[in-house]
C-alpha cells in the first residue's frame, strides 16, 4: 500500500536534495596553526586546479575563489532526454572566501594543493626570534 501512496516518483520528491535542502554558503574550512607554517584546508569536492583562484590581496588578506568551468552545463544537455532515476548530486555552486593572515608570514612562499576534493594551503610562518636567555648584567661605573 505504501508504494502505492509513495512511489518511486514521490519517494524521489520527498528525498532528493531539493526537498531535503542544499548546503548553501561558504565550503567547510579547517585553519590550523603549526609551529612552521598556518594550514588552511578548504573543501571543494568536484572542483579542479583550473577553477580554483587563489589571491593575496592587500598584503595580508588570501582570498580563495572556486568557479566551475562552463563545460559542466553540457552534460546536462547531453542527458535531457534521458530518464533520471536518481537525482542527488547537485551542480557546482562558486563560493569565495576570505582570509586575513596574521603577522609574520611568508607571504611569498605560499603552496597551494588540491586532492581528492580538499583544498590545501600552507602559509609558512617566518622564524621567531629566540627569546633571549635569562642572564646578569654587569653594572659599571661608567657608560
Amino acid at each position: 500500500m505504501a508504494d502505492v501512496l509513495f512511489g518511486d516518483p514521490i519517494r524521489r520528491f520527498l528525498w532528493g536534495p531539493t526537498f531535503i535542502g542544499r548546503r548553501s554558503g561558504p565550503p567547510p574550512t579547517d585553519w590550523i596553526e603549526t609551529s612552521s607554517a598556518h594550514i588552511i584546508r578548504v573543501d571543494v569536492p568536484g572542483f579542479g586546479r583550473e577553477e580554483i583562484k587563489l589571491q593575496l590581496e592587500e598584503g595580508d588578506v588570501l582570498h580563495v575563489k572556486g568557479e566551475p568551468s562552463s563545460s559542466a552545463g553540457a552534460t546536462a544537455a547531453e542527458t535531457k532526454d534521458a530518464l533520471w532515476h536518481v537525482a542527488e548530486r547537485t551542480e557546482k555552486e562558486k563560493f569565495s572566501r576570505r582570509f586575513t593572515l596574521p603577522d609574520g608570514v611568508k607571504a611569498d612562499q605560499i603552496r597551494a594543493q588540491v586532492e581528492n576534493g580538499v583544498l590545501t594551503v600552507v602559509v609558512p610562518k617566518e622564524a621567531t626570534p629566540a627569546k633571549p636567555k635569562p642572564r646578569a648584567i654587569p653594572v659599571s661605573s661608567k657608560l
